[in-house]
């Protein structure tokens, strides 16, 4: 009997410590300004980065600025390509950096509503709408641009960035001029 309740504390001893991270998968997240917010999500948002925004367009063979821009080189893009290019990715982060400090201030905005105290359902609806709005507004920007991007590249050259991005698995319609 003693034996087996030996080996059964040292198989909790192994047990127990990885058994309490499972159940803390937020730990030392409670101490952000921004609960919700990573600070590498609000060091992008406010430097309007795409933080995965774009997806929809990106996965499926359309092109962004910022990173045909990165690749330009690669793709030999023109002096013309390069000037619209940076148009476009002006353009979105002119719209994108704004949304950005939005959705930081909307986010901080729920915070408030449970650190203060006892929020009412109606208070934490509005949170959320807004917070949802402006995601989206966010989202379009971004996705937006891709659209934007794509006639300014030719079909090699999306290929070519497809390729560089690692996206050779299929799914791209080789969208561009």
């Amino acid at each position: 009997m003693t034996t087996a309740i030996a080996a059964m504390a040292a198989t909790l001893s192994v047990v127990a410590p990885s058994f309490g991270a499972e159940n803390q998968p937020y730990a030392g997240q409670e101490t952000r300004v921004v609960k919700a917010l990573s600070p590498e999500d609000v060091t992008g948002l406010r430097a309007g980065a795409g933080l995965g925004y774009a997806k929809a367009a990106e996965l499926n063979g359309w092109p962004g600025p910022a990173h045909a821009l990165e690749m330009r080189d690669r793709l030999d893009l023109s002096a013309v390509q390069v000037a619209e290019l940076e148009t476009l990715r002006a353009d979105m982060l002119a719209r994108t950096m704004p949304l950005g400090e939005e959705l930081i201030a909307a986010e901080g905005a729920l915070d408030r509503l449970f650190a203060e105290g006892d929020p009412s359902a109606s208070a934490v609806e509005a949170a959320t709408a807004s917070i949802a709005a402006i995601e989206g507004r966010l989202r379009a920007a971004h996705l937006v641009a891709h659209l934007r991007t794509a006639p300014v590249l030719t079909r090699h050259q999306t290929m070519l960035y497809a390729r560089e991005r690692g996206y050779d698995g299929g799914g791209h319609a080789g969208h561009g001029g």
